[in-house]
């Protein structure tokens, strides 16, 4: 009899620890080591500042050569955060922005930057990540050395 009741109040305990674990979704993490490889593909690219984060707008890498000024590596971060929170390249976004009166409001958000070269990071469809890139001779040069960095270390851009 006493056995029977342990054995009844194990299924219980077991049956409720099953029910309480939740099935969580499961995310692919931009890394320190990949962070790093997109820093030094971006220096083979361009000199500029460069800010890289992971999919929840943490810095993992950010880096600016003496010769770029100071303002640009919070320049990247932003580009990095805006292209993060969008899910869109910034000067696709900016473009956008331009476009649309009822956007013009945008660029009163302190963390959005609406200027070319920072890029979303996608692995196998999934966002990872972003990389901003600063001071690199505009716009479109940020925009091209970060789109060169993501390709190179097997990155994309889009879903």
């Amino acid at each position: 009899m006493m056995l029977k009741i342990l054995l009844l109040w194990t299924a219980v305990g077991a049956a409720g620890a099953a029910q309480a674990a939740p099935d969580l979704v499961r995310h692919a993490d931009l890394d320190l080591a990949t962070a790093r490889q997109l820093a030094d593909a971006a220096i083979q690219h361009c000199t500029g500042a460069l800010s890289v984060l992971d999919r929840g707008g943490n810095v993992l890498m950010a880096m600016r050569p003496e010769s770029v000024g100071p303002h640009n590596l919070m320049a990247s971060q932003r580009k990095a955060y805006t292209a993060l929170s969008t899910k869109t390249p910034t000067r696709l976004f900016a473009e956008r922005a331009r476009n649309n009166p009822e956007a013009a409001n945008l660029n009163s958000i302190a963390e959005l930057l609406l200027l070319g070269g920072g890029v979303p990071l996608f692995a196998e469809g999934e966002l990872v990540g972003a990389l901003g890139v600063a001071g690199a001779g505009g716009a479109e040069q940020d925009e091209a050395c970060a789109i060169k960095a993501a390709g190179q270390v097997g990155l994309t851009i889009q879903r």
